[in-house]
Formats: C-alpha cells, sequence, structure tokens
C-alpha cells in the first residue's frame, strides 16, 4: 500500500490534538505495574486509541501469557525485559525480525550481573530472550556504559527500588540522551521513589516505592516529538506555527525533545546568515530526520552531529535519510556519528516515491515534502500508528488531498 499526498494551496487553520507522549506514557505504564495499579487507569483512553509502542507496552502488563510479542516496539523490548526480570513467572518475549536484530546484549549483561536469569534463544546479544522472573533481586552497585540507549538505563532505573539492595548506577564514557533519564528519575519520584544523581555520572536509587497518590495526577504530556513534524510543515510553508493550534502542548515539559522549539527558532536565525546550520543531536536524536528534511526543503545547508545511535533504530536512519534524500538530488555525506549537505543539489528524480523502512519518522518527516514538490507518495504509509495514529487524518484537516494506491 501506498500513500499519495498532495499539497494545498493554502494550509487551512486548524486545531490539532497531539497523541501523548510515548516517553511518559511508557515509563508510567511500568512504574503504574511495579507499584500495583492497573496501567490502563493512567492513560484514560481506549488501547484501541492509543499509538502501537503504547499499546503494545500495556498489553503486556495486562497479560500473562508465556510468549509475549511486542512487535515493533524497542521501548517494550528494554522496559518489558527488565519488568519481566522482576515479576514472578517464566516468559519469553520476542518481536519483529527488524526487532530481533537490535542488540540488546548491555542490558541483559546488566540484569544478570544485579541476579536475574536470562537466557538466549537465538542469536547471543540479541531478542528473543527467555526470563526467569524473581521478585527478590539483590541489586547492589553496577557499572556499564552511558554511551549505548539510554532505554537500557531507564529500565534498569525503574526496577531499582524493587530489588532488595536498590541500585546504584555509574555510567561511564560519553552519556547520550540524557534527557530521556530525567524523564525517568523525575516519574519516578512522583511514584515515591527515592532516586537521586549524586554526580552528572552516578544514579542512586533506594529500595522500596512509597507511592500514595492518586494516579490522577501523574499527566502525560502531549508528544513533543510528534510536534516536530508541524513545526517542519510551517517551516516549508513559511507560516508561523501558530496556525496549528498543537493542543496540550507542555512548554516546561519534562521531554527532552522540547528543544524541538528551540532548535527551529535557532534555524530560522540560521537562515538569514547563508551558513550551514549545525547542531549536536545527541540529547535528541528522534528529531533529526525532521530536521534534516527541513533544511533540505529549504536549501539550508546543514552539519549534523551525535547520531550514532541512529543506526540501531528502527532502521538504520543515516543511511534511509541518505537513500530517500538522493531521490531529491540531495547527497549527503555521513560518518557514524554525523550528517551533512553542502548545499549544492542534482537531477531529481520525479515523481517521489518515499520508502519508510518500517519506520515511522521517515513517513512523517517527508510527508510534508509535498509542499515544496507538490505531490509525494510515501509507502506503507501505515507505519505511523507505531507513534501517531491520527497523522494522516491531521494532514487531512489542514489541506492536503490523500489517496491510497494498491
Amino acid at each position: 500500500m501506498k500513500l499519495r499526498i498532495t499539497a494545498p494551496q493554502t494550509l487551512k487553520q486548524c486545531t490539532i490534538e497531539l497523541p501523548p507522549s510515548k516517553s511518559i506514557a511508557n515509563r508510567v505504564l511500568i512504574l503504574s505495574a511495579l507499584n500495583g495499579v492497573e496501567p490502563t487507569r493512567v492513560l484514560r483512553q481506549p488501547l484501541t486509541d492509543l499509538c502501537d509502542d503504547i499499546r503494545v507496552v500495556a498489553e503486556m502488563l495486562q497479560r500473562d501469557d508465556d510468549i509475549v510479542n511486542v512487535c515493533a516496539a524497542g521501548t517494550a523490548m528494554r522496559f518489558g525485559t527488565a519488568y519481566l526480570a522482576v515479576t514472578d513467572g517464566i516468559r519469553t518475549i520476542t518481536g519483529t525480525q527488524r526487532l530481533q536484530e537490535r542488540p540488546i546484549g548491555i542490558l541483559v549483561d546488566a540484569l544478570r550481573t544485579l541476579g536475574a536469569t536470562i537466557e538466549y534463544i537465538g542469536k547471543e546479544g540479541f531478542p528473543p530472550l527467555r526470563i526467569t522472573g524473581n521478585q527478590e533481586l539483590q541489586g547492589g552497585g553496577l557499572t556499564m556504559n552511558g554511551g549505548v540507549s539510554s532505554q537500557f538505563i531507564s529500565a534498569l532505573l525503574m526496577i531499582g527500588p524493587t530489588m532488595q539492595k536498590g541500585l546504584t548506577l555509574k555510567l561511564e564514557g560519553q552519556l547520550v540522551s540524557t534527557p530521556y533519564l530525567y524523564i525517568t528519575t523525575e516519574l519516578m519520584r512522583q511514584y515515591g521513589a527515592k532516586v537521586e544523581w549524586i554526580d552528572e555520572r552516578t544514579i542512586n536509587v533506594e529500595h522500596g516505592y512509597n507511592y500514595n497518590r492518586s494516579e490522577s495526577t501523574i499527566t502525560i504530556e502531549a508528544d513533543w516529538t510528534a510536534a516536530s513534524y508541524w513545526y517542519e510543515m510551517a517551516s516549508i510553508a513559511n507560516l508561523q506555527l501558530s496556525v496549528f493550534h498543537l493542543q496540550s502542548l507542555v512548554y516546561d515539559s519534562i521531554q527532552g525533545d522540547k528543544v524541538c522549539d528551540s532548535i527551529f527558532h535557532l534555524f530560522h536565525k540560521q537562515q538569514t546568515k547563508h551558513e550551514p546550520f549545525e547542531y549536536n543531536f545527541e540529547n535528541c536524536p528522534d528529531l533529526v530526520q525532521t530536521l534534516v528534511v527541513t533544511c533540505c526543503m529549504n536549501a539550508v545547508p546543514f552539519y549534523f552531529s551525535g547520531l550514532r545511535t541512529l543506526r540501531i533504530k528502527e532502521t538504520d536512519r543515516i543511511s534511509a535519510l541518505q537513500t530517500e534524500l538522493a531521490k531529491m538530488g540531495f547527497e549527503l555525506q555521513a560518518t557514524d556519528d554525523s550528517l551533512s549537505w553542502d548545499g549544492t543539489q542534482t537531477t531529481q528524480q520525479s515523481p517521489f516515491s518515499i520508502a519508510t523502512y518500517h519506520d515511522h519518522r521517515m513517513a512523517m518527516a517527508f510527508a510534508p515534502c509535498a509542499l515544496r514538490l507538490g505531490e509525494i507518495t510515501i509507502d506503507d504509509p501505515d507505519v505511523v500508528s507505531k507513534s501517531y495514529p491520527t497523522y494522516w487524518s491531521d494532514l487531512e484537516k489542514i489541506g492536503f488531498q490523500l489517496c491510497y494506491i494498491s
């Protein structure tokens, strides 16, 4: 299935209800389950209305199946592995073929060090995993590489209070995506955990939760990463963002991707300087596709660094961006940690059909290109259900014409 997207001459003013933050919702679900609170009570909407990544975590926590299939949800795999390690029962956690290609060995090694029983069913270091849960892990001190996925670290932190000795986590190397760790520790505190940063590389979690608040007091904000695509559309169309009336967006959010607002302000200032736009995305890697496409559509050269985790996302996002933007004549230069474009453009391969590589952010970042190109076709459009299931209907609200092609 493909989706042909045709841009309107003028975008309509419209109120857009952004999806809930995946980062907050998935942590709240795990913390609720660890505190004996029915996870769906904190979501306050039917599971069928939620994006795939949140729904999969909620379903995992509601069921007691021997085999837990988290589909393509990397967050569910990482958080679920830690959660199942401290929950009674023997379960197998698995997912799609792509998910089984995403490494998880660092998390498994850490959990084993803390006393967990986890076996690899297939390839060493990768899912699927057979986990024998234990509600009385000893815990204690652990040193690990802070340059890996922050979700590994968050997964360990959230189960820290269940361990008999708590958890003292020392992080080595260059830290990545630290804003996500701050989300984790802040939400843990809201659930009554005693967690603190001893220094910039050491986090201490004491044994025991003291959850005594109504679940209704936990706020799940609108998703800032989802908001980035509306910033992109406003930029390409040369409109004020206020045209879209983005609801429930918290500007003093605990989400790291709230930096989207300041990045776009910097971007628009940079446009007047006629110099390459430079930014380090180490703390906000999910915004990279949005900004790369925005720069190309606005003919702004760029140099983006801090991208080393992009190779192991839903797809190799660095390679995917190079391949798809080359169709439009943009030859991007890449290293394992950077992407850049010098402003030169070669022959375009119109009409433009964009492969998404089973990656929701490829679909959502490239769809606004229709504003510059007039029309664009997106392969596998249903992939947006992973994080923003109403994305296409929201585009229709502001005037885009959509036509599904079998």
